[in-house]
């Protein structure tokens, strides 16, 4: 946000908040969220829900590899595979660019079809 922020936080930052011009919803930091709404298809595995932390190392794609290399094995339990994602982001240490540095929290859902579950 205007080259201060890494990312948009809902609460406090009120400098970015004073454009009396604008709504509350479009100041330029809001507790307003951004939803997307998708459709669970024939198919369709899992999903990810995960703050910047993670989506700032990985992008979505090797994510969902990440992920589903480690299901597909059937050896661990989701929160070891979110333990495991986690630590594949972490920064080796913290002299770096700050990437790898941010908070990180990770959802994974498996969704079961009718037939078999992943």
């Amino acid at each position: 946000v205007n080259g201060s922020l890494a990312l948009s936080r809902a609460l406090g930052d009120f400098e970015y908040k004073q454009n009396q011009n604008l709504t509350v919803e479009e100041q330029a930091v809001t507790a307003l969220p951004e939803i997307k709404e998708f459709t669970i298809e024939q198919g369709d595995e899992f999903f990810i829900l995960a703050c910047d932390g993670i989506w700032d190392v990985l992008s979505s794609q090797e994510c969902v590899d990440f992920v589903r290399e480690r299901l597909k094995a059937g050896e661990q339990k989701l929160s070891k595979v979110c333990e495991e994602l986690c630590d594949r982001c972490l920064a080796p240490d913290t002299r770096g660019s700050g990437l790898g540095c941010d908070n990180m929290s990770v959802i994974i859902c498996v969704l079961k079809n009718k037939k078999s579950a992943v």
